[in-house]
């Protein structure tokens, strides 16, 4: 499904060719992105090590722990397994999609792409 996608979107973009190629391979990658987070599987990302300098050094979690997981499960649509991973995405997760879609927007429509 991913694979078709990628082609429908390759296809679309591609065949435009007044649009230079630094635009074309942003809009691929701003369609793309939440599609690989979407298909990320949680069990292999909570066998992983923590990176949190503060988990590390001090053994407590900070504001952040748990950031990462919440927002792929907030792009998987399981919301009450983003809260229990971190209750900040109720902030952080409609940011980044108003950020992403703003910037895709922009994007766009700066360069003519539909």
């Amino acid at each position: 499904m991913l694979l078709h996608a990628i082609i429908f979107i390759n296809l679309i973009l591609f065949q435009m060719k007044f649009i230079n190629f630094r635009t074309k391979l942003l809009v691929f990658l701003y369609i793309v992105f939440p599609i690989v987070l979407f298909m990320v599987p949680l069990d292999w990302l909570n066998k992983q090590p923590t990176i949190c300098l503060v988990k590390n050094i001090f053994g407590v979690n900070c504001f952040g722990c748990g950031i990462t997981r919440a927002v792929i499960s907030g792009v998987q649509l399981n919301f009450t397994k983003a809260f229990e991973y971190n209750k900040m995405v109720i902030i952080v997760l409609p940011m980044l999609i108003y950020v992403w879609f703003n910037n895709l927007r922009s994007l766009v429509q700066k360069n003519n792409v539909i």
